[in-house]
């Protein structure tokens, strides 16, 4: 597998990378336009009508790859322009004349199903494509019969599993797969229906697979489902989300919610607010309302037309607050993000990346704040120093917390501490 990062280019020179090694992946990213990626000139024009003309890192590194059928394994968070970067490479390679389903995207959500079906069918109209979305909460036969006449499929893996049962749809003309988003669909359960459907797809494929994550159970699926890949990895060499700023803000439970209306008002733009809860997300929602602020609330109770409705209001400028819960927001793509507040903290450093990963993408900047309670500044000091945010904790007075100590033992292999039960957050 080849390794490849524009953000450690330099750090692999320091280390005598030989100059002609050095040389080549300078060269390969040193890319102004996608007509020199190989890409062709109707999909390249239908790129640019939509105001895209140079490639980003991860479009770059993995395209010609792509293009020649290779699988691929790409490291890269959400927002790095991932979706393009396999979309081109699905309506170049695939035949116009086809009669059915012949690529297939796997996506955890619903919301990402709609928004990546969008953002393909921009350029798929460029060679006469058909993309259709799968997804559950909608008429179950109108998608077969969706996904049955078009050439790209993107799908969550529960419905489609339904869709493939009642033999609604088939799988056995699948040439290329792709994977989005992998390590979130394991983390919502996902894996047996993804095993199954891959399962029913021929074996002589291309395999995409993305993720934010490629070690563990994450990695050992990717090694299971690819073939001789090609890895590229566009990551930061720190570990947290660069383009954004990150304020910390000590709160009480009396001026909570003040406090992040005052947020809210002073600094305008499309935000995202976490909770942890349905109910509070419904609660906060109400109360944000009465201080004047367009909110509108998303988690998994509402049917998808409300969820749709929902980030309707919030595309059109109707409401400029999200707040929604962990589970709602992933796989959300929501344009032009400014600011992400974490109204409650998140449960540790990867659930962190995720949520303010949500703003400052594809280049522009963004606001990460996290309103912290009296007893929850230990824990969240510590997600604050694993990714090296000591600093942005520190400067409204809070104190860095010590590391946890979570086994100590004497000589003698006996540990002299006590079990102590789980401390829930």
């Amino acid at each position: 597998m080849r390794f490849c990062s524009p953000f450690l280019l330099q750090a692999l020179r320091v280390v005598s990378l030989p100059q002609r090694v050095a040389n080549a992946i300078q060269k390969e990213l040193n890319v102004s336009s996608f007509a020199e990626l190989g890409v062709s000139t109707p999909v390249c024009a239908a790129l640019e009508r939509r105001g895209i003309n140079s490639p980003f890192p991860i479009q770059t590194l993995i395209m010609s790859d792509a293009l020649a059928g290779r699988d691929v394994l790409a490291k890269s968070r959400t927002g790095s322009g991932k979706t393009l970067a396999f979309g081109v490479a699905l309506v170049e390679r695939l035949d116009p004349s086809l009669t059915h389903p012949g690529a297939l995207v796997l996506v955890p959500t619903r919301e990402l199903a709609v928004q990546v079906s969008e953002e393909i069918s921009g350029i798929a109209e460029a060679r006469r494509l058909r993309v259709t979305a799968v997804y559950g909460g909608t008429s179950l036969n109108d998608q077969a019969r969706r996904a049955s006449r078009a050439q790209i499929v993107v799908a969550t893996p529960g419905r489609l599993q339904d869709l493939v049962e009642r033999r609604l749809v088939s799988l056995k003309g699948i040439e290329i797969l792709v994977l989005d988003e992998a390590d979130r669909m394991l983390d919502m359960g996902f894996q047996p229906q993804v095993d199954r459907i891959v399962a029913r797809i021929t074996k002589d494929r291309q395999t995409m697979f993305f993720s934010a994550t490629l070690d563990g159970p994450t990695g050992r699926l990717a090694r299971a489902y690819t073939v001789d890949a090609v890895l590229h990895e566009v990551e930061s060499p720190t570990q947290t989300v660069e383009e954004a700023e990150h304020r910390f803000l000590p709160v009480t439970s009396s001026d909570k919610v003040d406090r992040l209306a005052k947020v809210l008002l002073e600094e305008r733009g499309t935000t995202l607010v976490f909770v942890r809860t349905k109910r509070g997300a419904d609660r906060l929602e109400k109360r944000l309302r009465t201080r004047g602020l367009k909110v509108v609330a998303m988690h998994g109770d509402l049917s998808q037309p409300e969820r749709q409705r929902a980030l309707a209001r919030l595309s059109s400028g109707k409401a400029d607050v999200l707040v929604a819960t962990d589970v709602a927001a992933r796989g959300l793509d929501v344009d032009n993000i400014t600011h992400v507040v974490n109204f409650d903290p998140p449960e540790d450093h990867k659930s962190y990346l995720h949520r303010v990963g949500r703003t400052a993408r594809a280049g522009r900047s963004g606001l990460g704040t996290t309103l912290v309670m009296p007893d929850q500044q230990a824990d969240v000091s510590r997600i604050a120093a694993n990714l090296q945010l000591q600093e942005e904790f520190e400067h409204h007075g809070m104190a860095v917390a010590p590391p946890r100590i979570v086994f100590s033992s004497h000589k003698g292999g006996r540990s002299m501490m006590r079990s102590r039960p789980k401390r829930r957050f």
